[in-house]
């Protein structure tokens, strides 16, 4: 019985490190922009704005508002960074326009280095 207890106490725990690290990990708080692999802009999400960058296919308007962040226009062919919509978390690529565009938390992250070895 006790092994019983010990066992679904782990599972539990281990469940609740799940969301409690992924929930405190992968909110960001700056926007970085990145154009043709070099950084571009690092705005803070909180700050609600309307950006315009010149592509190759012509301008893009870049939306941050209510700590989220999209493409709100783009002249790319497939429109697929138009299409990914609202993140308060991740990226959206547009690879015709050489566009990245990372939610993160900030310096600290960029400044850790090496994120994983894997062999």
């Amino acid at each position: 019985m006790a092994d019983r207890l010990l066992f679904l106490f782990l599972i539990l725990a281990s469940i609740a490190g799940i969301f409690i690290s992924r929930d405190a990990l992968s909110q960001g708080s700056d926007v970085s922009i990145e154009i043709d692999g070099k950084p571009a802009y690092t705005l803070p999400l909180y700050t609600d704005r309307l950006l315009s960058i010149d592509g190759p296919y012509g301008p893009i308007l870049i939306e941050i508002q209510g700590k989220r962040v999209r493409v709100k226009e783009s002249h790319c062919p497939n429109q697929l960074c138009v299409r990914e919509g609202w993140i308060s978390k991740g990226v959206i690529v547009c690879l015709p326009n050489k566009l990245v565009i990372i939610v993160g938390s900030g310096k600290k992250d960029r400044q850790r280095g090496i994120d994983a070895i894997t062999g």
